[in-house]
């Protein structure tokens, strides 16, 4: 029996994207425990790597550097990411809470949450920003050194804490300006009376270092107050700052004091297999928790040592398996960036400093993150020896996408349905090719009824059912009617009652949502199980007027495009493992947003359709055919998804992509995302110019954006592209 074939009997929950994670992450995909489903709760769809920070803040790495992609680390570990803050986790009913969806419910859970660098003085929320989360404090480092670098602020800065991080912080920030050509006023407030968390040597080290670099060091200080443009001391004295960065200690996130987790200081306890004192089912790892068997500093090193053991003991608790303690190192190698490209090495109460050490520091840095980007290729299951004809080649083939890149070609649809004939009831008015079959109610106007349906895209049941459901109220709001009623059809793969329980829920939860907002009712549907999850909705909708069709479509008409093109490559991509996460998350979450707004803008449409599998020059086409006219439409007025053109470029495509390119051939200039298959695509309406300027101001004034991509001309014919 394949390990995929084997029921899904247990959820484990891994609560943020740390250090420790992302490595358990990487061995998970390498060796999955069959029958688990894994899940990752973290805000965003990257991490970063504290280990680089500080030579990103002083200009040595790019922002991509230093980020973990864990996006593509689930892909490759066969798990789901929810983008979200875990907000509560309650023991007793197994669930962990998260901001803007349901609970997710597990059988063992773990924390790698980090720390924050959130200081209770007054005005820090309002004009301070903790040198932790890193994300947050990436973002107003740019935002301040892009300001300086214009002339529009001083370059005035305040660092409050002289532990390592401060000292990192404030060297680093300083390099980036010099080495911008600006004269730095970078000072470092220490409340000791010296710097903190370093030896003698190399302290002093340091302090050469910070008056090299022109940082003022304040020792035996303490802040009072922090306003817009400065710090105020006990002693009165006014620090001038435009950019207030703490880095004075470690400080846990304040929800967790909420919960009934066992805390120590804040932190969450942990005994030696890093489970929770008296809860073998939850785990802590990283700066977030306390090892009162171990005490510790915060440090990145611990977490890094721990993830094999954290490993080991998660796949332990889901197999009732035995468990390893963890025995972190007394002593470690401190190695600490001085801004420019040299660094000290500290351990055993010697410190060295030099480019040498920056040199083996970045040496260190980069394998650790390329163990995090260089993941194994995965390798298809093995053919037999022996096949049908045919077979082996459209097994090399490209593998089949999900969403609409698993549709059927445009022109084998057309074929198949060619015996059909059209309708011999008078109350049925559809035309083969409409987005949505249409009845005339007796007295009551029009209904139309259209069904979709999805292979999954990706492991997120409730994000999945989202896009799904917004996709297939896509043919509804296509013909300008307003969604009536749907019936769910799911497929489920195998896995347990309580785990069909879970999963029902949540798909549950977030169709109703979907839905609800666009004045539907969900009246029923089946359910069932099979190879792969398979989530699609039957839906009708009512619209007093004849509904909008594709063969309205006037010569001179504008075509007004209101979502991106790219979905099918950037999904194509994210099955190969070569699609950035950030781009990934911005496509799916841009997918799961409704667009019964735009519907309502564009209801004086002549035509519409929307945007799905056959590409968008597919969908031009059949407005052309029914209509019987051409299109002229510019390239650069398309707007594209965000990653999707270079991987375009680099020849990534959906295996949609060529029977699109059949069924609709352009001509001019040549661009193969037009014959992208997209799911949950943008509408498509044919309007007259000043209707369509209307519809695009509405639209703006909303927040909703569209744009004019052409035209439509007199006479059939290829569509041309300029």
């Amino acid at each position: 029996m394949h390990r995929h074939d084997i029921p899904l009997t247990q959820d484990l929950v891994l609560i943020g994207g740390g250090h420790a994670h992302a490595l358990v992450l990487r061995k998970w995909g390498m060796n999955p425990l069959p029958g688990a489903r894994l899940t990752v709760i973290n805000p965003g769809p990257t991490a970063p790597y504290t280990g680089m920070l500080p030579g990103y803040i002083a200009g040595h790495y790019s922002r991509e550097t230093l980020e973990i992609d864990l996006v593509r680390l689930c892909r490759f570990a066969g798990a789901r990411l929810i983008l979200s803050h875990a907000t509560d986790i309650d023991r007793t009913a197994r669930l962990v809470h998260v901001e803007d969806r349901a609970p997710i419910a597990y059988d063992v859970a773990s924390f790698d949450i980090g720390i924050t660098a959130k200081m209770g003085i007054p005005g820090f929320d309002g004009f301070a920003v903790g040198a932790k989360p890193l994300d947050v404090y990436a973002k107003r480092w740019r935002d301040f050194l892009a300001a300086v670098t214009s002339g529009d602020i001083e370059p005035e800065i305040a660092v409050i804490g002289g532990g390592v991080a401060g000292c990192e912080l404030s060297l680093a920030m300083a390099h980036a300006l010099s080495s911008a050509g600006i004269e730095p006023r970078v000072t470092l407030l220490q409340s000791d009376p010296t710097l903190s968390g370093l030896g003698n040597r190399a302290r002093h080290t340091v302090e050469a270092k910070l008056r090299g670099a022109k940082v003022t060091l304040r020792t035996g200080v303490r802040v009072t107050e922090i306003a817009a443009d400065h710090v105020v001391l006990g002693s009165g004295d006014k620090i001038p700052s435009q950019l207030t960065v703490g880095a004075a200690g470690a400080f846990p996130h304040e929800w967790l004091a909420q919960t009934d987790l066992p805390l120590r200081d804040g932190f969450i306890e942990t005994t030696p297999d890093l489970s929770l004192p008296g809860d073998p089912t939850v785990f802590a790892v990283g700066d977030c928790a306390a090892m009162p068997f171990a005490p510790r500093p915060k440090a990145g090193v611990f977490a890094v040592r721990a993830a094999p053991i954290l490993y080991h003991n998660l796949r332990a608790a889901l197999t009732n398996g035995p468990r390893k303690p963890f025995k972190p190192q007394k002593r470690y190698l401190k190695l600490i960036s001085l801004g420019e490209k040299s660094a000290l090495a500290e351990k055993f109460d010697l410190a060295f400093s030099g480019p040498a050490l920056w040199r083996w520091k970045d040496r260190i840095d980069r394998a650790f993150m390329d163990k995090l980007d260089d993941l194994p290729p995965m390798q298809p299951p093995a053919l037999p020896d022996t096949l049908a004809q045919g077979a082996r080649d459209i097994l090399a083939a490209k593998p089949l996408c999900g969403g609409c890149g698993a549709k059927v070609g445009n022109t084998v649809l057309r074929n198949g349905l060619s015996s059909l004939q059209g309708p011999t009831d008078a109350a049925v008015l559809s035309v083969l090719g409409d987005d949505a079959a249409v009845l005339k109610q007796p007295g009551a106007g029009f209904q139309v009824i259209s069904a979709d349906h999805l292979r999954a895209l990706i492991h997120d049941p409730a994000l999945m059912t989202r896009i799904a459901a917004v996709h297939a109220l896509g043919d509804i709001w296509a013909m300008g009617a307003q969604p009536q009623v749907a019936l769910s059809s799911i497929v489920l793969p195998h896995m347990s009652q309580a785990l069909q329980s879970r999963t029902l829920q949540e798909i549950t939860d977030a169709a109703r949502a979907i839905f609800d907002h666009a004045g539907a009712t969900i009246v029923g549907g089946h359910t069932s199980m099979g190879a792969e999850m398979t989530i699609g909705f039957t839906v009708t909708g009512m619209r007093e007027t004849p509904p909008i069709t594709l063969s309205g479509a006037q010569a001179g008409d504008c075509l007004v495009l209101t979502r991106p093109i790219g979905s099918g490559i950037i999904m194509a991509a994210h099955m190969e493992g070569t699609a950035r996460g950030a781009d990934v998350a911005q496509a799916l979450n841009e997918m799961a947003e409704p667009q019964d707004r735009q519907a309502f803008h564009l209801r004086r449409a002549n035509a519409m359709t929307d945007v799905t599998g056959f590409g968008l020059a597919g969908h031009i086409a059949a407005i052309c055919r029914a209509s019987r006219l051409s299109a002229e439409i510019s390239a650069d007025a398309i707007p594209v998804y965000s990653g999707a053109r270079d991987l375009s470029d680099r020849g990534v495509h959906s295996s949609l992509y060529h029977p699109n390119v059949d069924n609709a051939p352009t001509r001019g200039r040549s661009d193969p995302l037009l014959h992208d298959p997209q799911t949950a695509g943008g509408l498509l309406a044919a309007l007259p110019p000043a209707e369509a300027e209307i519809a695009i101001r509405d639209m703006a004034a909303e927040g909703k954006k569209s744009c004019i991509i052409g035209h439509l001309t007199d006479g059939e014919g290829p569509i041309t592209v300029l």
